[in-house]
């Protein structure tokens, strides 16, 4: 029983220190130049992205999580976070125009 608290515990503090990690993530802004849903993909003409040592360009990147895409699309400025995410740099947040 002890070990199944500690395991519990564990993956609570993993998913944490992920959430944290994520919040700790550096907002770009950016143009929105085209999506592909289909592909899970969005190409952004953006700013500088130091987390990830990325200077200003235009680049298609994959989203963590294709729902990210629902809210935006081409000509929307936004402001987003990209992070690594299985050795690719990965749109992991976007804050869709008001």
């Amino acid at each position: 029983m002890n070990l199944l608290k500690t395991w519990i515990a564990c993956i609570a503090l993993a998913s944490n220190s992920m959430a944290f990690s994520q919040a700790a993530l550096p907002r770009v802004d950016a143009e929105v130049r085209d999506v592909d849903s289909a592909a899970r993909t969005i190409t952004l003409a953006h700013g500088n992205i130091g987390n990830v040592d990325m200077p200003a360009m235009t680049m298609t990147f994959r989203v963590k999580d294709a729902t990210l895409l629902d809210h935006v699309k081409t000509g929307d400025k936004v402001r987003f976070s990209a992070d690594k995410v299985d050795g690719l740099t990965t749109v992991v947040a976007i804050e869709p125009p008001n």
